[in-house]
């Protein structure tokens, strides 16, 4: 058997792409025969599907599961919408995020772990899903929100299929009251933070670095007024409570009602739910958000490849 040097592994990851632990297994597999590790590979769709990984997969579905006093969220992406559609990938998207339910909210903990009736784990059934459908594709990002002591209640903007979209809501709430009442609550809760986007759950959650970046730059727009020190500070404090109303899920306008607080209308629920209600947690999925979009001139593209 050929010596597998480091040389030989380098030389198979050029041809093929694939990673480098890969390649040392495909050589080592095929006694260090070139193009048979080059075959196993293919076989593997592992080359095929390190091709496509630098490609921007920024389209793709949110799957939402929920299960007793758990939801989660998973973002899977894909590089088209026509992919989203294919049922085969929807439902891919849906056992991730089951999987995702019973691991909890930490992604590589969901990548290595068995993916149902495959004999794969999740990670290397995204593998194969790639190599099979000719797409680029990854599990971006897992999260997990839970309530022992009420309800944890899940909202899907704009469903393609049940628990699949373009945005997806948990939120968590805390209560001995009324089931029922407590889920309608948690419905429209979870409505409002996909509509209003908050960044935090109240005050004391935000960044205290990102506050005081805010604060500085409200302060040199009062000082501009040219305002005494003391009418400054005033409007600097009266600009961050309407920054806080903005970003901070408690303190904004509830959008069910449009007039109400979100925090008001919680304690107004109360009497409807038969208890005390708090919200112990959200998280809001948006797809693609944060990912840098290619812009492709499709004709000119075309035409590029004719002139080349």
């Amino acid at each position: 058997m050929a010596e597998i040097t480091a040389a030989l592994v380098k030389e198979l990851r050029e041809k093929t792409g694939a990673g480098m632990m890969d390649c040392k297994k495909a050589l080592t597999e095929t006694g260090g025969d070139m193009d048979q590790a080059v075959d196993w590979l293919r076989k593997k769709g592992l080359a095929a599907a390190a091709k496509k990984a630098g490609r921007v997969a920024a389209e793709g579905l949110i799957g939402l599961a929920l299960g007793g006093d758990r939801g989660a969220l998973v973002e899977v992406n894909s590089e088209t919408d026509f992919v989203a559609r294919n049922e085969d990938f929807q439902s891919f998207v849906m056992q991730v995020a089951a999987v995702a339910l019973a691991q909890g909210g930490n992604l590589d903990a969901v990548k290595a772990a068995d993916y149902p009736d495959a004999g794969r784990s999740v990670d290397e059934q995204l593998t194969h899903m790639i190599a099979t459908i000719g797409e680029n594709m990854s599990l971006r990002r897992v999260a997990l929100v839970s309530a022992p002591d009420g309800a944890v209640v899940g909202y899907v903007h704009n469903q393609v299929a049940p628990g699949l979209g373009k945005i997806g809501v948990l939120v968590g709430l805390s209560s001995d009251g009324d089931a029922a009442q407590l889920a309608a609550l948690g419905k429209q809760l979870a409505m409002h933070v996909a509509a209003a986007n908050p960044q935090a759950l109240a005050v004391e959650d935000l960044d205290p670095a990102a506050v005081e970046r805010e604060r500085a730059v409200l302060a040199d727009q009062a000082k501009a007024s040219g305002k005494p020190d003391e009418i400054v500070a005033k409007m600097v404090e009266g600009r961050l409570r309407k920054y806080y109303e903005e970003v901070v899920l408690l303190e904004q306008t509830y959008v069910i009602d449009g007039e109400s607080k979100v925090r008001k209308a919680i304690e107004a629920a109360a009497a409807d739910v038969g208890a005390p209600v708090s919200v112990t947690g959200f998280v809001r999925f948006a797809l693609g958000e944060g990912i840098e979009k290619k812009d492709e001139d499709f004709a000119a593209e075309v035409a590029a490849q004719l002139a080349g």
